[in-house]
């Protein structure tokens, strides 16, 4: 007697699935996401302490061995002693003048942070006299700069038809910050774009760590100055500092497998070649530093104008590195 065929339910099996799967993590993380989580911690209070009093002790220790070398060498030598002592003032004077540019640098940074919390409050309140306190601020921020003398003008010429703070800042936005924003998204492109190619094409140890970080230094760098922020050697620091702690708060420094198969084409370079896929991660995290650095430094919040889309900046910046369709 035949029997009919067979049905096996495999629904309720055991059996593992190739299909459903979860992917394997990646051990090995990506440059940029080790150094923005590193980086942006705060060092203890016993740590700054540290490297206080070693900076105050070495600048102490330095001084003294100066002093006696220009006296002992004025009891010998007098003529070699003024000459010892002009180059020791000398040097002392570029000192300072770099320490009065580090405060300069710092004074701007806090300006901009200012003009950015100011903003944000006319924008909650929709205060209108307060959002005229911040175009007068960005007026004097931007005084002299030809780059925007086009946009000064817009505004100067449309603001008193606005009625409210949303509209008036919304204007400012558009015909102030606009080719601001167009430069500093160029400047991320190109740093994501040099982060991605040394990281796929130079098989060097930590070439991919000392590029990505050189590269996001010089970038965030860029950022500020356009924005009106130059930092100097310590503000850079300061404000790199704020950028990735910004990163780490807001939570972007997760690259998902989305990303990188819209820019990698459906990511089959990134999955045959381990490099490859490491440039595209690498290249995305640069741009997700370079947006926070523009949030960071921007004077009014994205609020009229969309925030820039990482996807849209490193598919701009890959475009044909990586077979992108």
């Amino acid at each position: 007697m035949s029997r009919g065929p067979i049905l096996i339910d495999l629904n309720d099996t055991d059996e593992a699935r190739p299909d459903v799967a979860p992917a394997v993590p990646d051990i090995d993380s990506a440059a940029m996401q080790r150094i923005a989580v590193v980086a942006s911690q705060k060092p203890s209070r016993l740590s700054r302490w540290f490297w206080s009093l070693a900076v105050l002790l070495t600048g102490f220790i330095v001084s003294l061995a100066a002093w006696d070398y220009v006296t002992g060498l004025l009891a010998r030598s007098p003529v070699l002693g003024w000459i010892a002592t002009i180059l020791v003032g000398l040097l002392l004077l570029v000192v300072l003048i770099i320490g009065f540019r580090e405060l300069a640098a710092f004074g701007r940074l806090r300006k901009l942070d200012l003009v950015q919390t100011k903003a944000r409050d006319a924008l909650l309140s929709n205060d209108l006299k307060a959002a005229h306190g911040v175009l007068g601020a960005l007026d004097t921020l931007y005084a002299g700069r030809e780059d925007v003398a086009w946009g000064k003008a817009e505004l100067a010429q449309r603001k008193a038809d606005m009625l409210d703070a949303d509209a008036l800042l919304g204007l400012a936005e558009r015909s102030l910050l606009a080719p601001l924003d167009t430069r500093a998204m160029r400047e991320v492109e190109n740093a994501a774009r040099q982060v991605a190619m040394v990281t796929a094409f130079v098989p060097l140890a930590l070439a991919d760590l000392i590029t990505a970080l050189t590269a996001n230094l010089r970038m965030i760098r860029r950022i500020a100055e356009i924005y009106g922020g130059r930092a100097g050697t310590l503000g850079s620091w300061r404000l790199t500092r704020g950028v990735l702690a910004h990163l780490v708060a807001t939570g972007a420094l997760a690259v998902g497998d989305d990303l990188i198969g819209t820019i990698a084409g459906g990511g089959i370079l990134a999955k045959v070649s381990r490099r490859f896929g490491e440039g595209i991660v690498n290249g995305a995290l640069t741009a997700r530093v370079g947006v926070a650095a523009i949030e960071v430094c921007r004077p009014l919040p994205f609020h009229a104008t969309p925030r820039p889309s990482v996807t849209a900046l490193v598919r701009r910046a890959l475009t044909g590195l990586f077979g992108t369709s």
